[in-house]
């Protein structure tokens, strides 16, 4: 894949996974530091890793918030869960892959990913479940 090739994937995959979302993303983060490093990042993180067709979008997305959700790790959770949503996740899923943490993780670690959950489902203006 060529350069143009790679930036218009990260392009289209970013806004699949991340379209709509309100909070920071890691990217402007980056992009603050050290602007090349950012633009390099993005490519393979989203344009190569997150692209990969080995695994649907949704279970990567499943996988992803299991592991941020062991991990502790709220602010990317947050993003991870919103994408997971974005390509058709159901949020009863999302809330299941998060309950399976638990047995690895422990409950307080499946309690602040279910808040996290809520919180991205509050501002989606999904919550409460029906």
């Amino acid at each position: 894949m060529d350069i143009d090739e790679l930036k218009k994937k990260t392009g289209e995959t970013a806004k699949e996974y991340f379209d709509g979302f309100p909070w920071d993303r890691p990217y402007e983060l980056w992009k603050s530091f050290d602007k090349g490093l950012a633009k390099d990042l993005s490519l393979f993180i989203t344009g190569q890793m997150y692209a990969r067709q080995k695994l649907d979008h949704p279970t990567r997305q499943l996988v992803a918030v299991a592991g941020l959700t062991a991990l502790e790790r709220s602010d990317e959770l947050r993003l991870h869960i919103w994408a997971a949503l974005n390509v058709g996740c159901k949020p009863q899923d999302v809330a299941e892959t998060i309950f399976q943490t638990a047995i690895y993780a422990g409950m307080p670690a499946c309690n602040q990913g279910l808040k996290v959950l809520q919180e991205v489902l509050e501002e989606r203006g999904d919550w409460p479940l029906e």
